[in-house]
C-alpha cells in the first residue's frame, strides 16, 4: 500500500492517469475533439500550476486567514461541485421522469417516478449545452422564460450505448411536435391548436391569430419529454384494423396491461367502487350516467373487461371503436381516411432507405424532409422540388420510430403526430423509484408495491 501511495504521489503519474480517464470519457466516448482542450487544464492542475499561482494560492491563503470567506467559499465550492457532478450524471447516465398522463396505463401509472437510463441506447450530447441546471426548458416559476441560451449549438451526436431500441420497448423521447409551442396552449401541440383555429377562422386568419397570442421555438433537446412504447421500428410496415395492430403482416405481440375504452351497460345499478379500485381504475376515468345505467369511455384491459362482464348487474360490455376519417390523425390529409382504430398501412423510414416521392405520398414524409432533416421543399403542380432541385425520390438521413401508448384510446401518440426521429430518443425507463396516487393523501398515496419495480 505504501508503494502505491509513493507512486501516486508522483505528479506525472497523477497527470497521466487523470488524462487517460478524461480522454476515454470526454474525447473518445463523445467524439468531440474540442474537448482535447481539457488536457491543457489538467496539465496546469498537476504540472505547471499557473492558475494555482495566479489565483488558487491567494484563495487558499485568504481561506486560512478569513473565517467568513472560508465558510462562504466552502459552500460555493460544494454547490458548484454537486451541480457539475449531477449535470454530468444527468447527461451521460440517467435522469428522473414523472408520468403526467394515463397514456401508458396499466404499464406505467400517473404519479410513477421513473429512472430513465441514458446508456441503454447511448446518451445524446445536448444541442444546447449552456442552460440553467436541474430544469428542462423554462426557468423556475416561469412558463415562458427559456432556461437555455443558443449561443453554442451542437449538432446531433449520440454516444455508444448498451443496445438499440427494440420492438415494444418503452421509450422516453422529446416530443416531435414540440419544436413550436403556443403560449396559449403550452400543454397541447401547437400544430393541433393551429388546425383547430384554421377550421374555425380560415387558414391564414387562424394561423395569424395563434401567432398573435405568442409562440416559443425550442431545439430538440429542450422539447417536452414523452414516454410511449416503440411499436414500430425503422423499416417496419404497420397496420391497425379494428384497434388491433399488425406489424409486417403479423399480429403484434400481446402487451400485458394494454387497454381500450369500453361502454358498460348495467341494469340501472352502479358497480361497487371497490371493484374499480381493485382493478386500478382511477376515479377520474369513471363516467357513469345514472339515468341510463351506463358507464362511458371506461378504460379496461381484456382481463378487467371479462371481470366486469361477469358481474350480476352488468348486461353488456362493448369495446369502443372510432368510425370515419379523423382530421386530427396523421398525416392530416383528406386522402388518408384514418382514425385511431383503423390506421395505415404505413411504412416507417429507415436511415439510408430511399422512397419514391409523389404528390400522393408526400404528406407522409413532408415533415421529415422539411423539419427533421432540414431541407427546403416546394410543390408546383405535380412536381416536387427539394432544395430547389426537382426530386422524385428521397433518401432518409435518420432512423424513425412509431410510438404508441398502452392506453390505446387515451394516448396522444404517433397516430396523431407521426414518426419519432432517432435524434429525439432520450432513453429507456428502467424502474419506478417512487409512485404516488394523486387521488389519495399521504401516506396512503404511496403505492408501495410499485417501488423499485422494473418497467416492462
Amino acid at each position: 500500500m505504501s508503494r502505491l501511495k509513493e507512486i501516486w504521489s508522483n505528479r506525472w503519474v497523477r497527470f497521466g492517469v487523470v488524462t487517460f480517464l478524461y480522454l476515454l470519457w470526454f474525447v473518445v466516448w463523445t467524439g468531440n475533439l474540442w474537448l482535447l482542450l481539457g488536457v491543457v487544464v489538467i496539465y496546469d492542475i498537476y504540472i505547471s500550476k499557473w492558475m494555482y499561482r495566479l489565483f488558487w494560492k491567494k484563495h487558499k491563503e485568504r481561506k486560512r486567514s478569513n473565517k467568513t470567506y472560508r465558510k462562504t467559499s466552502e459552500w460555493i465550492e460544494a454547490i458548484v461541485f454537486a451541480t457539475v457532478v449531477a449535470t454530468l450524471i444527468r447527461i451521460f447516465f440517467f435522469e428522473m421522469y414523472v408520468i403526467p398522463t394515463p397514456s401508458m396505463e396499466k404499464s406505467m401509472l400517473v404519479g410513477d417516478y421513473l429512472c430513465v437510463s441514458k446508456v441503454a441506447y447511448g446518451p445524446k450530447m445536448p444541442n444546447t449545452p449552456l442552460s440553467f441546471p436541474f430544469v428542462h426548458n423554462t426557468m423556475p416559476l416561469s412558463q415562458t422564460k427559456k432556461s437555455f441560451v443558443e449561443w453554442i449549438k451542437w449538432p446531433y451526436h449520440r454516444l455508444a450505448g448498451f443496445g438499440e431500441v427494440k420492438r415494444n420497448d418503452p421509450v422516453v423521447f422529446n416530443f416531435p411536435e414540440g419544436d413550436t409551442v403556443s403560449l396559449s396552449y403550452p400543454a397541447d401541440s401547437y400544430y393541433n391548436a393551429l388546425r383547430q383555429y384554421q377550421r374555425v377562422y380560415g387558414e391564414q386568419r387562424g394561423r395569424q391569430m395563434l401567432l398573435d397570442e405568442g409562440i416559443v421555438v425550442r431545439p430538440v433537446d429542450k422539447r417536452e419529454n414523452y414516454v410511449k412504447r416503440a411499436v414500430g421500428l425503422p423499416g417496419d410496415t404497420i397496420l391497425i384494423r379494428h384497434s388491433e395492430m399488425w406489424i409486417n403482416g403479423e399480429p403484434q405481440v400481446d402487451i400485458p396491461g394494454k387497454q381500450y375504452n369500453y361502454t358498460v351497460y348495467t341494469n340501472g345499478t352502479a358497480i361497487n367502487p371497490d371493484h374499480f379500485e381493485d382493478m386500478g381504475i382511477a376515479q377520474a376515468d369513471i363516467h357513469f350516467d345514472a339515468g341510463q345505467g351506463v358507464y362511458f369511455m371506461l378504460p379496461l384491459t381484456a382481463a378487467n373487461a371479462e371481470r366486469i362482464r361477469a358481474m350480476g348487474n352488468v348486461t353488456a360490455v362493448e369495446k369502443s371503436e372510432a368510425e370515419g376519417a379523423d382530421p386530427d390523425i396523421f398525416p392530416h390529409d383528406t386522402a388518408y381516411a384514418w382514425n385511431v382504430d383503423n390506421f395505415g398501412p404505413l411504412w416507417i423510414p429507415s436511415k439510408g432507405a430511399t422512397v419514391e416521392l409523389t404528390v400522393e405520398n408526400l404528406p407522409l414524409y413532408r415533415r421529415i424532409i422539411e423539419t427533421y432533416e432540414g431541407h427546403r421543399l416546394e410543390v408546383k403542380g405535380d412536381r416536387i422540388y427539394i432544395d430547389g432541385k426537382e426530386a422524385n425520390r428521397y433518401t432518409f438521413a435518420m432512423d424513425y420510430y412509431f410510438m404508441m401508448g398502452d392506453n390505446r384510446h387515451n394516448s396522444a401518440d404517433s397516430r396523431y403526430w407521426g414518426f419519432v426521429p432517432e435524434d429525439h430518443i432520450v432513453g429507456k425507463p428502467s424502474f419506478v423509484w417512487l409512485s404516488l396516487d394523486k387521488e389519495k393523501s399521504f401516506p396512503a398515496n404511496i403505492r408501495w408495491s410499485r417501488l423499485f419495480s422494473k418497467i416492462r
